[in-house]
């Protein structure tokens, strides 16, 4: 893997990271979300910052190879559809924490988790048809989304008139 795509997808996670902690942030700190209903699988506040930088870290580095690999073997549409399949993801990453933590709309943010799911599942289809078992790692990501997707609707249940419309 090159230096110079690890670096970029490393970047692009890393502005991943700001736009979305910048909504989370001030949010999981207020009396609003300490309020909100929240299921009782829901994991501790601690788990998050554990959990996210890890999955961040196998998307940029996972990606990195995934996209250098592509361009190696000269599967130019193939590594121009990874990135825009990365790009997309991150977007709908970052929108996540804006529509939940930020809009308070809970079924907005549901729809767009269950989109970053199956976004984050192409991705990880796409790594391992480039690189094999090497984007092993990155399933766990879909996995996360999907359970963070049952995590966000079942909130939405339980706190409607939290919700702003």
């Amino acid at each position: 893997m090159r230096i110079t795509t690890l670096l970029i997808t490393a970047a692009a996670t890393v502005a991943t990271t700001a736009v979305g902690g910048a909504a989370t942030a001030p949010a999981v700190r207020s009396s609003w979300y300490e309020q909100l209903r929240k299921p009782a699988y829901q994991p501790p506040r601690q788990v998050f910052p554990v959990v996210w930088p890890a999955l961040y870290t196998d998307i940029a580095v996972v990606s990195a190879a995934a996209i250098d690999e592509l361009g190696a073997t000269g599967r130019d549409i193939e590594r121009r559809a990874y990135r825009n399949g990365l790009a997309l993801n991150l977007v709908l990453n970052a929108a996540w924490s804006w529509l939940f933590f930020n809009r308070r709309r809970f079924g907005t943010a549901t729809a767009v988790s269950a989109a970053l799911t199956v976004s984050s599942a192409d991705l990880t289809r796409r790594a391992v048809d480039a690189i094999g078992g090497r984007a092993a790692p990155l399933a766990l990501y879909p996995l996360w989304c999907a359970f963070a997707t049952v995590l966000c609707g079942h909130i939405r249940q339980l706190n409607r008139r939290a919700e702003r419309s």
